[in-house]
């Protein structure tokens, strides 16, 4: 099999690099894509260094499989002239809520998959939706999620390299006392918090909570009412999300917690003591999407709360999409 990744020198981009080297997919050819700027240049990969090719000049016939991980404007420029030589998995925003494209999360809707035939591309969901999706999934075939509310804390990494620098630079003036200038973000990120991710659409909601609320509702149920707060917190690596979750159904809080404990991709760390939980610091490289601090909502009967953490570069992004290719080549390419 015959693979190729397309902004192989960003954050995703390595962190699929990463990813593919334990995956078990049978890799005959790695061809590795970015900018002109990058041509020429030299990654490892399994023991040997493979040169990047400039995207400008690329054939897409070259591989069976194309990860796209250069955003949007990049997947609005190639992607469909890719998908007629290659199957394309996008881990951009573009073509998430095309109704053709198939935005598959694995663990949740594999069912969908299939329709990556229509277009010959597979849409990425956004790394926040992925790990809400992962534990909302075993509860609704359960009990029927009817009403969904999340407050996110998302770490900087899911802006790009330059926004981790301007974390680390913040950080570095404040404690010195220095002037403290903002360049990736609206405000001043280190030691502080804002309420304010991707440009303010209708309603007072931004893209990125809009990204959520419908991602959620393709990928799981159209019926369930999702409300969604995105906040960018002063973290490098994973996000944190505070879920409310309302059921159709009467529930058990140890049954949620032992279904939760028995679904794939998840683990639940919820002792109810001091350090009983998990932190986006303790996810960071980790595969899974941990659970913590599973309660009874004590204002509604039919609801519970719980704090769910990932790594955004793996599971919300590179990984998500590994884990596409193996089940498309398991299903569809397999000996």
């Amino acid at each position: 099999m015959n693979l190729a990744i397309i902004g192989a020198t960003g954050n995703v981009g390595r962190k699929t690099i990463e990813i593919l080297e334990k995956s078990k997919i049978q890799i005959s050819n790695l061809f590795l894509v970015a900018s002109s700027k990058s041509e020429g240049k030299k990654i490892k990969f399994k023991g040997k260094e493979i040169e990047i090719q400039s995207l400008e000049k690329y054939d897409f016939s070259n591989a069976k499989i194309t990860f796209f991980a250069a955003g949007s404007k990049i997947a609005e420029e190639w992607a469909l002239k890719a998908s007629k030589k290659t199957i394309v998995i996008d881990n951009s925003k573009f073509f998430r809520m095309d109704a053709n494209v198939p935005l598959i999360v694995p663990e949740v809707n594999l069912e969908q998959l299939a329709n990556y035939k229509k277009k010959n591309i597979i849409a990425n969901a956004n790394c926040s939706t992925i790990q809400m999706v992962v534990a909302l999934k075993p509860l609704h075939d359960h009990f029927n999620i009817k009403r969904v509310i999340v407050s996110t804390y998302q770490s900087v990494s899911g802006a790009g390299r330059a926004p981790m620098d301007e974390l680390l630079n913040q950080s570095k003036d404040y404690l010195d006392g220095k002037k403290i200038y903002s360049k990736n973000f609206t405000k001043q990120i280190a030691f502080n918090l804002i309420p304010h991710i991707d440009e303010f659409v209708d309603q007072g909601y931004t893209k990125e909570e809009l990204k959520m609320i419908n991602e959620t509702k393709k990928i799981l149920d159209p019926q369930i009412q999702v409300s969604a707060t995105c906040v960018r917190v002063p973290v490098m690596v994973s996000h944190s999300e505070s879920i409310n979750v309302e059921f159709e159904k009467p529930f058990d809080i140890k049954k949620v917690k032992e279904i939760l404990i028995k679904s794939k991709g998840c683990k639940v760390i919820d002792e109810r003591k001091d350090g009983g939980y998990i932190t986006p610091l303790e996810a960071e490289n980790s595969y899974l999407t941990f659970i913590s601090r599973i309660r009874k909502d004590s204002s509604n009967n039919k609801a519970i709360n719980m704090w769910v953490v990932c790594d955004n570069l793996l599971k919300g992004a590179a990984l998500n999409t590994v884990q596409i290719a193996e089940k498309l080549i398991e299903k569809y390419y397999g000996k």
